[in-house]
């Protein structure tokens, strides 16, 4: 069996710490942990390895969160992997910081990213992995809140739930979706 995990981000040195790009940050610590490297390859940095018995690609897309179903799309298409072995992993201000959230399918909640992979692959029925971030923002700043670096409290915190969401993943990877959302959400 093979499994697409996706994290969505910007791409270029100045998002490379924002909440925005903590699908990036996951797909790094799942990679380090899996002995996987990337190489820059059509529409991303793409990764493959092995979690025990199961085959995943990661997929960090190059296109810009807006348009990450592009991405998305050709690689589910050139893996031939089905829809249901994949995961999207992805920032949430709805959730408090740290908080996980695995669903099957789902609407967009207003996240650009999620609602080009929909748009993308014709369905909203596409599992994800949604991370908090928090929503401590003035009205109007949420474009800046998302775009702006972690909380000196928030990054000495960060390391252990990006463990949790790699934990997370290789769950739903080896046991399932239905596991993962069992042993992980809002954990």
């Amino acid at each position: 069996m093979k499994y697409l995990i996706v994290g969505l981000g910007n791409i270029g040195d100045e998002y490379r710490d924002t909440r925005h790009n903590i699908g990036f940050m996951i797909l790094d610590a799942f990679a380090e942990a899996s002995n996987i490297t990337f190489t820059t390859e059509r529409y991303g940095d793409v990764g493959r390895g092995r979690v025990k018995n199961k085959q995943v690609v990661l997929l960090k897309p190059s296109t810009y969160m807006n348009l990450s179903g592009n991405a998305v799309r050709y690689w589910l298409q050139k893996e031939n992997i089905p829809i249901d072995h994949m995961l999207v992993v992805v920032d949430d201000i709805a959730l408090p910081f740290g908080a996980i959230r695995i669903k099957a399918r789902g609407s967009d909640a207003g996240h650009n990213g999620l609602k080009n992979i929909a748009a993308m692959l014709g369905t909203q029925a596409y599992p994800r992995l949604r991370f908090g971030v928090g929503n401590d923002f003035a009205r109007g700043t949420q474009i800046d809140y998302v775009l702006g670096p972690f909380t000196p409290e928030e990054r000495q915190h960060l390391p252990e739930r990006i463990a949790v969401a790699v934990d997370a993943i290789r769950t739903d990877v080896l046991a399932g979706l239905d596991r993962a959302m069992c042993d992980f959400n809002n954990k």
